[in-house]
C-alpha cells in the first residue's frame, strides 16, 4: 500500500494553528500504530527562513541535516516519534529557484514556463520526496489563509494530487475559525462558511472541518456548519482554546478526529493508546512546585523567536513535576542600573542565541550576576559565547576581551570566526550548522546530565571559542568540557564552583520533546530548583523577611516514594 496524503489548509486568518494540528494528527495517528511524516509549505519567497527576522518570523528550526526551517517543524518533531529533515520545509522561493534553475540549464528545452504544470509539478514532486516506502501517512501543511495569491499554485497542487492519488488517498482538512460575539452572546459561522465557499472556488472540497474557537460547537452549530459547508455533522470538529498544547491531540481524539481520518482514507481499525498524553497532561497540570526562570534575549518582544527554548524549559520541568514560570529579560534593560531588580528573584538564568552586537552589554552583566550570586546558569550558543567573554574580562583579567563579531580590534578575541586567520569572510560559508558529535569530560555537568561521554546536538553559529586562550581560562578555572572528537572546537564550557553553570555551542533545546524532555533542560531545571529551596528556607530564617515560604518538604517525598517503587 503506498502512502496516503492529509492536506492541511487554513482560513479566514492566520495564526489560527495550522502547525500544531497537524502535529497532532500526527500523534493520534502515530498512537494508531501508522508510520507518519509531514511537511511544511511556505509560500514566501524567501528560499529558507535563514536570513529572516526573528521578529518577524519567530525562531529557525534546525534539522539534524542542517537545514534552517519553518518554527512548526519544531512542533512535528515534539508531538511525534519523526526526526525532520531538509526536504521536510519547502518554501516558495526554493519553488522557484529549482524552476529558474532548470530553465536557465535548459531542462525545458524551450518550452514557455508557466505555473501549470511547472509550478504545480515542482510542488508535487516535494509530496512525494517525502513519501518513502515506509511511511503510512504523510501529512502536509500549506502555510497562508485561503485567499492569499501566494499560496494559489500550492492549494492548485494538491487539488491536483487528489485527481492523481484518487478519494480513498487523500483527505483535505480545512482549520477555520468560528469566533464567539460576547455583544451577541453566540457563536458565528458565518467566516467559516465564506472560507470554505473560498476553497471550493478554487476547487477543492474539504472532507474534514477543524473549527477554532472558544466554547465547545453545540450539535445545532454543527448542523449548520454541516449543512452549509457540505462535510457530514460527525467531520465538523471542534478545536477547542486549551491551558496547554499537549492537551489538543487528547481534545482532538475526543472529538474523533483521527476516527473521521481513518474513515475518509479507508485505513485499517486500529486502537489508539494515548496513555503517555494522558500522563504528560496530568503531570502538568499537578506540579509539586514551581521555580522563576529568567530569559535574557535579545527578542523577547516577540516569544515565537525562542519557542523551542521556551517548550523544552516546560519540558524540563515537566521531568521535575515542577512548574517553569519564565521571565523576560530585554537585555539591553541590564545595560542600567535595574540589574539587581529585574534578576534577584530568579532561580535560574538563561542566555540564549541570536546574531549581533545589540544587547551584549546586558548580557554579560546578566551573566557576571549569576556567576557571582552562585544563581544556576544555563548559556545556549551566544550565551556561551558571552559566558567565555565575561570569564575573561572579569576572572582572567585580560581587558577588553571580546568577540570579533562584536569589536574585529578587540585586543582579546576569545570568540572569533575559525577561518579569520585565512582571511575568508564569506557568511554562508563559515556558518556552523546541523548535527555534530561532542565528546564530555567524565564527571562534569555535562556528563552526570547525559549519562553518556559522547552526544550529538544541533548547531547554528559563525563564531567560535578561541582556542589559543584556552590555558589561560583554564588556569582561572574555566573549564572547558565537551569538544569534537578531533578537538578543533569546543562545545561546552563550565565553572565547576558554582551550583550549576554551563555554556554550550549547540541548541539543546531542538531535541527536546515533552514526552523526552532534554537531559541539560532537566538538570538546569532541577539544579533551580535546589537553589529555590535553599534560598527560601535562608530567607525564611532572616527576621522581617517578606518573601513567602514555600515547602519542598511534598516534592522530597515524592521523590523517596518513587525511588522506592522503582526498588532502586
Amino acid at each position: 500500500m503506498g502512502a496516503k496524503y492529509i492536506f492541511v489548509t487554513g482560513g479566514v486568518v492566520s495564526s489560527l494553528g495550522k502547525g500544531l494540528a497537524s502535529a497532532s494528527m500526527a500523534a493520534l495517528l502515530e498512537a494508531r500504530g501508522l508510520k507518519v511524516t509531514l511537511l511544511k509549505f511556505d509560500p514566501y519567497l524567501n528560499v529558507d527562513p535563514g536570513t529572516m527576522s526573528p521578529f518577524q518570523h519567530g525562531e529557525v528550526f534546525v534539522t539534524d541535516d542542517g537545514a534552517e526551517t519553518d518554527l512548526d517543524l519544531g512542533h512535528y518533531e515534539r508531538f511525534t516519534r519523526v526526526r525532520m529533515l531538509r526536504d521536510n520545509n519547502c518554501t516558495a522561493g526554493r519553488i522557484y529557484e529549482t524552476i529558474i534553475t532548470k530553465e536557465r540549464r535548459g531542462d525545458y528545452l524551450g518550452k514557455t514556463v508557466q505555473v501549470i504544470p511547472h509550478v504545480t509539478n515542482e510542488i508535487k514532486g516535494a509530496i512525494r520526496k517525502v513519501a518513502t516506502d515506509d511511511v503510512d501517512v504523510v501529512i502536509v501543511e500549506v502555510g497562508g489563509t485561503v485567499g492569499d495569491i501566494e499560496s494559489l499554485p500550492f492549494l492548485e497542487a494538491i487539488r491536483q494530487m487528489r485527481q492523481e492519488k484518487g478519494r480513498e488517498n487523500v483527505v483535505f482538512v480545512h482549520l477555520t475559525l468560528v469566533p464567539f460575539i460576547g455583544v451577541a452572546g453566540e457563536l458565528k459561522t458565518k467566516p467559516t462558511q465564506h472560507s470554505v465557499k473560498e476553497l471550493r472556488e478554487i476547487g477543492i472540497q474539504p472532507d474534514i472541518l477543524l473549527c477554532r474557537t472558544d466554547h465547545y460547537l453545540s450539535p445545532e452549530i454543527k448542523e449548520k456548519i454541516a449543512l452549509f459547508c457540505s462535510v457530514p455533522e460527525e467531520a465538523v470538529i471542534t478545536a477547542k482554546d486549551v491551558e496547554n498544547i499537549y492537551e489538543v491531540p487528547l481534545q482532538l481524539a475526543h472529538e474523533g478526529l483521527d476516527t473521521q481520518i481513518q474513515r475518509c482514507l479507508k485505513l485499517p481499525e486500529s486502537d489508539r493508546n494515548l496513555q503517555p498524553w494522558i500522563d504528560l497532561v496530568e503531570k502538568i497540570r499537578h506540579p509539586l512546585d514551581e521555580i522563576n526562570i529568567g530569559i535574557v534575549g535579545k527578542y523577547v518582544g516577540y516569544q515565537d523567536s525562542y519557542k523551542s527554548l521556551t517548550e523544552a524549559l516546560f519540558h524540563g520541568g515537566i521531568a521535575r513535576r515542577v512548574k517553569v514560570n519564565v521571565s523576560w529579560v530585554e537585555a539591553e534593560g541590564l545595560e542600567g542600573d535595574a540589574l539587581e531588580e529585574q534578576l534577584r528573584d530568579l532561580d535560574g538564568v538563561l542566555v540564549p542565541g541570536g546574531f549581533g552586537r545589540r544587547g551584549i552589554l546586558g548580557m554579560l552583566k546578566g551573566i557576571e550576576y549569576a556567576r557571582t550570586r552562585k544563581v544556576p546558569f544555563f548559556g545556549i550558543c551566544l550565551g556561551m559565547q558571552c559566558a567565555v567573554i565575561e570569564y575573561a574580562r572579569n576572572v582572567c583579567g585580560l581587558a577588553g576581551a571580546d568577540s570579533s563579531e562584536f569589536d574585529p580590534s578587540t585586543p582579546h578575541r576569545v570568540i572569533y570566526k575559525l577561518r579569520e586567520l585565512r582571511g575568508i569572510d564569506d557568511l554562508g560559508g563559515t556558518m556552523r550548522l546541523g548535527a555534530w558529535t561532542a565528546r564530555l569530560k567524565p564527571g562534569s555537568f555535562a556528563h552526570q546530565a547525559y549519562g553518556s561521554l559522547e552526544i550529538s546536538e544541533r548547531h547554528r553559529h559563525r563564531y567560535e571559542f578561541n582556542r589559543e586562550y584556552q590555558d589561560t581560562l583554564v588556569a582561572n578555572g574555566l573549564q572547558l568540557t565537551g569538544m569534537t572528537p578531533d578537538s578543533t572546537y569546543v562545545e561546552i564550557v563550565e565553572v565547576r564552583d558554582h551550583p550549576w553553570f554551563l555554556g554550550c555551542q549547540f541548541h539543546p533545546e531542538f531535541k527536546s520533546r515533552p514526552l523526552e524532555p532534554h537531559p541539560l533542560f532537566t538538570a538546569f531545571v532541577t539544579a533551580a530548583h535546589e537553589y529555590r529551596s535553599k534560598r527560601l528556607k535562608s530567607r525564611s530564617t532572616t527576621a522581617g523577611s517578606t518573601l513567602p515560604v514555600v515547602s519542598t518538604d511534598h516534592v522530597e517525598g515524592a521523590k523517596a516514594t518513587k525511588q522506592a517503587g522503582s526498588g532502586s
